[in-house]
């Protein structure tokens, strides 16, 4: 009887122990999976599909609610973007910056184009206002020199955030355009998970090592691979296009999403930080994940108005 416990215990022993190396092995790698890519990749995961199923919710069921949701996301990568240069030593007015940009968004979508450039004379003029008015207060007194720099600081995160994501409500607003918006969305999401896969598995030449160590040749390939074929189906089966116009859209896109990818690792490389924000794990900040889109979705805006014309 003894030695059937005794064996019995001894096998309980031998599958924990292999569990265990089971577990330990799965950790280590993930840890290597995460060192290789620079995130979490299950946390990124997780967020992604969260964020794609308010996506898809906005685009399909109730167009203007996109439009919510964007504007909510611009708020956010704008204040993400303000905070991290304050913390590189330009005084920004956050607060007055996240609501007249993020209103660019609303003003583009109920008065289009026209509405989108007098918004963001606005909103760059009302930033500086709020930046001279603050010379009042000895505690944010600087020289012209800072204050002009400051003024020019938040006129580009206007420009860079909140103009190109007034893009995509633009694009978005006209007769059918939430298909484009939804197939740009595809086609970011491909290009960076291809992107991803490739450079992980094989990649070797570095695409921009003084800008972006993790980017390679490799990875902007297998992004390029991937986006052919996505074009190519959305073409198709979403946009009403010929197979032939998929080419275009993946050539275009990979261009637009990786020239973003790169200008946000400058920006991040110019501030001395990892990722612009904190608040979605394993995804750094929103405007980490915006990067791609927001300079795709003036690409395609341009397509749209060229097949549209």
């Amino acid at each position: 009887m003894d030695k059937e416990h005794r064996s019995a215990a001894e096998i309980e022993a031998q599958i924990q122990a292999q569990i265990h190396a089971a577990r330990d092995q799965i950790e280590a790698t993930r840890a290597r999976v995460n060192k290789r890519t620079g995130r979490d990749l299950a946390a990124a995961t997780g967020i992604a599909l969260l964020l794609g199923g308010v996506l898809l919710a906005s685009l399909l069921w109730v167009k203007v609610l996109f439009m919510v949701f964007a504007t909510v996301l611009i708020g956010f990568a704008l204040y993400e973007l303000a905070s991290a240069l304050r913390f590189a030593g330009r005084d920004v007015p956050r607060i007055p910056l996240v609501l007249l940009g993020s209103a660019i968004l609303p003003i583009t979508w109920f008065w289009g184009a026209a509405g989108m450039w007098w918004g963001t004379l606005g909103a760059i003029a009302g930033v500086a206002v709020v930046r001279v008015a603050e010379l009042a207060d000895a505690r944010t007194r600087t020289g012209a020199s800072a204050v002009f720099a400051d003024i020019t600081q938040g006129a580009f995160c206007i420009a860079y955030v909140a103009v190109l994501g007034a893009f995509t409500v633009q694009l978005t607003a006209q007769d059918g355009g939430q298909w484009w918006t939804l197939a740009m969305i595809i086609m970011t999401t491909v290009i960076d998970t291809g992107a991803l896969a490739a450079g992980v598995l094989l990649g070797r030449h570095k695409l921009a090592p003084r800008i972006s160590p993790g980017k390679t040749w490799e990875g902007l390939a297998g992004g390029a691979v991937l986006a052919t074929a996505a074009g190519i189906a959305l073409s198709v089966w979403m946009l009403g296009q010929e197979w032939w116009f998929g080419f275009i859209l993946a050539a275009l896109l990979v261009v637009s999403a990786t020239v973003g990818d790169l200008a946000e690792s400058i920006i991040k490389r110019d501030l001395g930080i990892k990722d612009i924000g904190s608040f979605l794990p394993g995804h750094g900040g929103f405007l980490d994940r915006l990067d791609s889109i927001l300079p795709s979705s003036v690409v395609m805006m341009a397509l749209f108005q060229v097949v549209h014309a």
